[in-house]
Parts: structure tokens; C-alpha cells; sequence
């Protein structure tokens, strides 16, 4: 027992990520030694397999003592490199180092796991008297660029044999750290894996039929369907709903032809180029490291061969791993080992990530049609938003995000930033604020063991994407009628000066997803008209596969005028969307007044909302379940104000998250005080469900983790009839 407890807890120190996935010269994975599997390299996610219900490696889990290590009991092989699980032999262009112990790997892997003072063998454990170093002084051997593990080019020289450690007798109370010699990063980010497939999937998409369905739904919904004649009506509200198709460029694929298509043009989507930005500084060692390693592996693992990869980490400084790169097999496999090569040290610079995630973004030579960042960080910024004096309180969160990321600008570049606050440390205000700038969401992952869940219900969203650059406008349709606000949460909207029209800004849709906007209406008095013409939705969008732009038109929006009318009944699919967005702006009133340290007066607003919406509404009426769910979320934020610390704790990131939901109208993941470990599934579409349970079937042995992707509430239409 004792023996395995240690190699646990030394596993947990270690650089545990993910399996990487084998190739044909790796041989059986069964065949490696139980030390080896248990090395550095021995990682935590499962390997890529297309088929979910097709058997996985043994995985590591995670249980209420922790985690759990497979067995094995198979001989050593003296030709495998236990570092990167690939053949050693003589003559074949790399290194080979032998350490004391009589392990061998080669020498630019062992090198790399070395580079922050490890001291001891990945396969034994033996302490080393002598490590390998790389000395910087060298040149390259003619014609040959050096490697990092990871396999990719470098172009500094690398490496002398060893360096031995001072002896015994000597002070060991300082560290005597041999840093390893690391390639400048290139002035420009202009080396990103090129794109060949673009032209094959435009070509292919364009050689199907044009007899493509319509990739979104309009649907418009008066607040009653008849008025008075001779009344008159200043805030008359019409319900825009939109929802996107199940998957539009699926959906353009002709069965008669579908067979003689490759398996990547049966199931077109969108590829992705994502950057994920990562916090690695001291406070992530350990568990918290060992779960992001593994949360990134099971993302590397269902990226498709067309999206792209580029890992940022972060600490006192911000490094890149390496380019946007292709996964595909060989890419998955270097990138895994890329992630696995992080160790947790220094403070936490947020700002240095997020510039050169960006500039990874704004210098990539070529372009997938999607694009996103993916921040994670469990502390505060302790070198841009810091001040002096009244700044202190109030801090410019704007400096986090380089400007070529706040919005979209005018030369169409958009990349929104998902941001993740990992445990109570966190700094909510400013991960919701770059969330919130650059279009993207905020998640709080209260619980360190759902951080995977919450990759995966992200990535789930991002290789769904059906819709892009997608405008909404609203036209008058009648000259006597005039808009007034357009309720769009944060989605940009305005209305031009005379009244007439108004535009919603959108942006990019995933399958399925739903948008439900409220345009307020001044409706005259119509004494001798019979109906009244109000208005007319238009949708405009890109089809992110062929590149086309489409507009839709809906039906115009009529209601009838009559003498006498009995009791106006209101829609309740008005009404159902009038309560989500009161009861979003009660969340941000309580949660400004919260902030000036009135706490009371901050439970009092939620308070008063939740009077509102069980006592004097429609739905409340109709026992809408929407209705209940809200009055669920107030009550929990309720009681995540209780005192000063639990708001400082988790009630402020709950809340924040809670806004970033409800005003985006899209999924974001939220401790849940039942169990502390579930995700609130609001918004929640289909693909964020199969990737989510994706992930629940790596997450083996854990009773806790069983639960994260049960839906406790969805806020999109319900099934019953409108």
C-alpha cells in the first residue's frame, strides 16, 4: 500500500496530462513497463478514437482518495524512450542519453523534462548525480535544426552532456537549477501550419446542389394579438426569436451523393483555430495542474485533423508552446506532449498571455473559419491592473486585453476570449470583464474536478458553428409606428435616428442555438382600421463553409384592431422572455450594490424579483418552468450573499457568470451549491451534451463527476406548443 500511495502522490507532483496516442512504431502501450507508465509521460486523458463506444487505454481516476493509476505488471523495454514512447536506435539522428541508473531516452526529451531541476530518473526514481543540460554556446550539427520534445523545429543549438550536481557536503538549501536554453519566439507569429483543405471543402461544398434549407428560423411573437382601436400603446413589445439549424453545412450534403465522399466531407463543419491560454503559475501545482493537463488533453483529443492548436502559458511571463498547428494524428500526439512538459511556478500575468495569444491570432498567415481564445486562470493579475491610490478600488480591466481584441473591429478581426476562474482565488471581475469585452463568455469552475466538463462543454459549442457575421434588423412597417429600446442583452443594437429600423449585432451561432431578443414598439390609436402592420424582421448571415451571405425575411408582424376587446391575455413566450431579462437585470443591480459592501440591500433586490416573478406573471400562472428556474438562480445567489466572505468566495463569480449567460444567451459552467461540483446547464444545445458526455465517460470511478452533465434547467423554448 505504501508503494503505491507514493508513486500516487508523486504522480500528482509530476507532469501528468494525458495518453498520447500511439503510432505504429510505438508498439503495444500494454508492453511498457509499470514505471514508465507512471513517469512523466504517463498521462491522465484518454487516447482519440471516433468511435466513442470503441475500447480506451486505462485511465487514470479520479476517486475520493484521489487519483487512481492503471496497473501493469509487462516488461521493460531497454529501445523505448519512456519520455515520449518512441523507439531508440543507434544512428538515427537523435542523441541518446544513459543515465547512471542505466535508463536511456533521448537526450533533447530527457533534457526538456529536466529543464527546472528534476533531479530524478521518470522509469526508477533514482536521484541523479549527474543531469543533462543544454548549452546554447554549441552549434547544430550542419544541416540539421534542433527539436524540442514536442518534435518541432527550433533554431537554437542545443546540447552538451551533463552537468554534475554539487556534492553532498555542499549547501543544498538553494536550488541548483540548470535552466535549459530556449529558442527566442520569432518577432512575428507568422508561422502557423498551412490550410490546404479550405480550397478541397469549397470546392466540395460548392460541387453539391444549391437546394441548401434555410440555416436559421424567425419567429415573431406580438404581446397580444389584438388591441382596441381607440387605444394607443408607448412600450407595445414583440418577441424576435431565432434558432439556429442542427447543423447547416450537414444539412447541404445530398444522401445520393453522400457515399462516394470521404468520411471528412459526410460530416462537414466548420474547423476551428483555438489558442488556449493557460495559467501555470505556483498556486496551479499539483492536483489543480495535473486536472488542466488532463482537461487539455481530452480537448486536443477532439479537436478534428482540420482545427488548429496553439497553447500560451503563463506565469510571471507568457511563452508559446508552439504554433497554430494542425491536429491530426502527429499533431495531437506533439501537442500532448507539449502540454505535458508544464510545470507550475512564478505569479500570474493574465495581460502577457491574453498579447500573445492575440498576436497568435493577428499573425497567423491563413485563417480557419472559426476562431477563438480560451483563458484559464485561478489567480489575480498581479502586474498590469495593480494601482496606487483610488485606483486601487477600481481597476482598468480594459489593460488585460490588447486592443485588437476589444469587439470587433474595422478590419473584421473578432476573436472572442472564453475565460475560465478556476477556484476561490480567482479574480472574477476582471476574467468577466475580458470575457465581456471581446464577445466572449465567463465560466466559474468552482470545483477543481469539473474543470474538464467545462473544456468540453466550450469546445462543444465551438465545433458546432452554423452561422456567422449574423445582423438582425427590425423594420418599421408602418409610417405612424416607431421603435423603442431593443432589449439585446450584451449584443450591440441600436436604432437609427428617425425611429424606422433597428439593428442587432449577433455574430457567429452554434447548431442549434436559440436567440430571443424584445423590441419595444409605440403603437397609435387606429379608430377606423380593422389591423395594424407594426413590423418586419430581416436576418443576414455568412455560411461559415461556402463563405455566402444570405438574408431572410420573416412574415410582418399584424395584430388586429377591434371596438371592444375582452381580457388581454399576454404571450407567454413574451412573457417567459420579459422575466429572463428581469431577472438578469436585477442579478447586475444586486451585484453593483453588493460591490459598495451593502449586501442587505443587495439580497433585498433579488428579494423583490423573485416576488415579482412567482406572484404576478403569466408564466408563474402556467407553471412555466423557466419561471421556477430563475426564482432557483436568485434564491442561490441569495445565499451566496450571506456574508462578506462567501460573497468574496464564490457569490461574485456566480453572479458574474450568471450575467455572462443570460446576457449572451449561451452556456456558461456555474458551481451549484446541491453538491458543489455540478454545472448549470443553461443554454445548453446538443453538441455541448455529446461533447459533455464525451467527457463524462473519461471521468471513471468518481461520484461526483457522474452528475456534472445532468441538465438541471435549460432556458431555450420548451417542447410544448407555443
Amino acid at each position: 500500500m505504501g508503494s503505491k500511495w507514493r508513486k500516487a502522490k508523486m504522480a500528482l507532483g509530476l507532469n501528468l496530462c494525458a495518453y498520447l496516442p500511439r503510432t505504429s512504431d510505438d508498439g503495444d502501450y500494454r508492453s511498457l513497463p509499470s514505471g514508465e507508465r507512471l513517469s512523466d509521460a504517463a498521462l491522465l486523458s484518454p487516447s482519440n478514437s471516433t468511435n466513442m463506444a470503441a475500447s480506451r487505454p486505462m485511465t487514470p481516476s479520479l476517486s475520493a482518495h484521489g487519483l487512481r493509476l492503471p496497473r501493469s505488471s509487462s516488461k521493460s523495454s531497454k529501445q523505448t524512450c519512456s519520455i515520449c514512447l518512441t523507439k531508440m536506435k543507434q544512428g538515427a539522428g537523435h542523441a541518446i542519453f544513459t543515465a547512471e541508473c542505466s535508463h536511456s531516452f533521448h537526450f533533447h526529451c530527457i533534457a526538456y523534462n529536466m529543464k527546472h531541476g528534476n533531479q530524478i530518473c521518470p522509469v526508477c526514481k533514482a536521484k541523479w548525480k549527474e543531469i543533462p543540460m543544454q548549452n546554447p554556446s554549441l552549434n547544430p550539427t550542419p544541416g540539421r535544426a534542433a527539436t524540442n520534445p514536442a518534435g518541432w523545429p527550433q533554431n537554437d543549438a542545443l546540447m552538451t552532456v551533463v552537468r554534475r550536481l554539487p556534492p553532498p557536503h555542499r549547501d543544498l538549501s538553494r536550488r541548483h537549477v540548470v535552466p535549459l536554453f530556449q529558442a527566442p519566439e520569432p518577432g512575428v507569429f507568422n508561422d502557423d501550419e498551412m490550410l490546404d483543405h479550405l480550397l478541397v471543402v469549397a470546392e466540395s461544398m460548392n460541387a453539391l446542389d444549391n437546394s441548401s434549407p434555410r440555416a436559421i428560423e424567425i419567429k415573431t411573437y406580438p404581446e397580444v394579438s389584438a388591441a382596441r382601436r381607440s387605444s394607443s400603446y408607448k412600450d407595445f413589445t414583440v418577441l424576435v426569436h431565432l434558432k439556429a439549424a442542427a447543423s447547416a453545412a450537414n444539412q447541404n450534403l445530398n444522401r445520393n451523393h453522400a457515399s462516394c465522399w470521404p468520411q471528412l466531407y459526410q460530416n462537414p463543419r466548420a474547423p476551428v483555430d483555438l489558442v488556449t491560454v493557460l495559467d501555470i503559475s505556483g498556486s496551479m501545482a499539483g492536483t489543480k495542474l495535473a486536472l488542466l493537463k488532463r482537461a487539455m488533453g481530452f480537448v486536443i483529443q477532439n479537436l478534428g485533423s482540420n482545427d488548429r492548436l496553439s497553447v500560451i502559458s503563463f506565469s510571471s511571463t507568457a511563452r508559446r508552446l508552439f504554433p497554430l498547428r494542425l491536429m491530426s494524428d502527429t499533431g495531437r500526439q506533439q501537442a500532448l506532449h507539449a502540454v505535458n512538459s508544464l510545470v507550475a511556478n512564478g505569479g500570474t500575468n493574465i495581460a502577457e498571455g491574453l498579447r500573445k495569444g492575440a498576436k497568435v491570432m493577428e499573425d497567423r498567415r491563413e485563417k480557419n473559419p472559426v476562431a477563438s481564445i480560451i483563458l484559464l486562470s485561478d489567480g489575480q493579475d498581479t502586474y498590469t491592473v495593480t494601482g496606487a491610490g483610488a485606483n486601487k478600488s477600481q481597476p482598468n480591466y480594459q489593460l488585460l486585453l490588447p486592443l485588437s481584441m476589444h469587439g470587433s473591429d474595422n478590419t473584421g478581426f473578432h476573436v472572442p476570449v472564453h475565460a475560465f476562474g478556476f477556484g476561490a482565488d480567482h479574480d472574477a471581475s476582471s476574467m468577466h470583464s475580458i470575457s465581456e469585452i471581446s464577445g466572449g463568455t465567463f465560466s466559474f469552475i468552482e470545483n477543481e474536478a469539473v474543470i474538464q466538463d467545462a473544456f468540453a462543454q466550450c469546445i462543444g459549442g465551438l465545433l458546432s458553428v452554423v452561422v456567422q457575421e449574423l445582423q438582425v434588423g427590425v423594420e418599421c412597417m408602418n409610417p405612424s409606428i416607431c421603435l423603442g429600446p431593443l432589449k439585446a442583452g450584451s449584443y450591440p443594437s441600436h436604432v437609427t435616428a428617425d425611429g424606422k429600423t433597428g439593428f442587432i449585432e449577433v455574430g457567429d451561432l452554434y447548431a442549434d442555438e436559440e436567440r430571443d431578443f424584445l423590441v419595444s414598439v409605440k403603437v397609435p390609436a387606429e379608430p377606423s382600421e380593422c389591423e395594424t402592420s407594426l413590423l418586419k424582421v430581416n436576418c443576414v448571415y455568412r455560411d461559415p463553409l461556402t463563405k455566402e451571405m444570405t438574408t431572410l425575411e420573416s412574415d410582418v408582424v399584424r395584430i388586429q384592431r377591434l371596438e371592444v376587446v375582452g381580457q388581454e391575455v399576454v404571450s407567454i413566450e413574451v412573457d417567459r422572455q420579459r422575466n429572463r431579462f428581469r431577472a438578469a437585470e436585477a442579478m447586475a443591480e444586486a451585484r453593483t450594490t453588493a460591490e459598495r459592501g451593502d449586501l442587505a440591500s443587495a439580497v433585498s433586490i433579488l428579494e423583490n424579483c423573485r416576488r415579482l416573478l412567482l406572484s404576478e406573471t403569466v408564466s408563474a400562472k402556467a407553471h412555466d418552468r423557466l419561471c421556477f428556474a430563475l426564482d432557483a438562480e436568485l434564491k442561490e445567489m441569495q445565499e451566496r450573499m450571506a456574508s462578506r466572505h462567501v460573497y468574496e468566495a464564490s457569490g461574485r463569480a456566480y453572479i458574474l457568470s450568471g450575467l455572462s449567460s443570460h446576457s449572451w444567451q449561451r452556456a456558461t459552467a456555474r458551481g451549484d451549491s446541491t453538491d458543489g461540483s455540478s454545472l448549470i446547464q443553461a443554454y445548453q444545445t446538443p453538441s455541448m451534451v455529446d461533447m459533455l458526455t464525451r467527457s463524462q465517460a473519461t471521468l471513471l470511478g468518481s461520484p461526483s463527476t457522474q452528475r456534472l452533465v445532468q441538465p438541471s434547467w435549460s432556458l431555450g423554448p420548451q417542447p410544448n406548443p407555443r
